[in-house]
């Protein structure tokens, strides 16, 4: 489970190692707040997120795809609207 504590940045980088992995309901989050939650798959790929905490809210109301490739890169940018309200969006596939 990762749990970003947003008192300590606004942006953040991650290496997921694993499959089936949760981004939870970040601690110490301020209403306004943004930035950016920077997703790195290791050297095999194929690593997930497979549960975000209740928190997050994307455009639709579906979670979204993580990029699956070896050392591939997404850009999770996010916006506190409120203390339990952040919504999100992925930007896939940096290369």
């Amino acid at each position: 489970t990762i749990t970003p504590d947003f008192s300590a940045s606004n942006n953040f980088t991650v290496t997921l190692a694993g499959t089936g992995r949760t981004l939870a309901n970040p601690t110490n989050i301020t209403a306004g707040q943004s930035g950016v939650i920077a997703i790195n798959q290791d050297g095999t790929g194929n690593r997930t997120i497979t549960t975000y905490g209740s928190y997050f809210k994307f455009a639709g109301g579906t979670d979204p795809t993580l990029s699956t490739g070896a050392n591939d890169l997404d850009i999770l940018s996010y916006y506190c609207v409120s203390s339990t309200v952040i919504v999100a969006s992925l930007g896939a596939d940096f290369s």
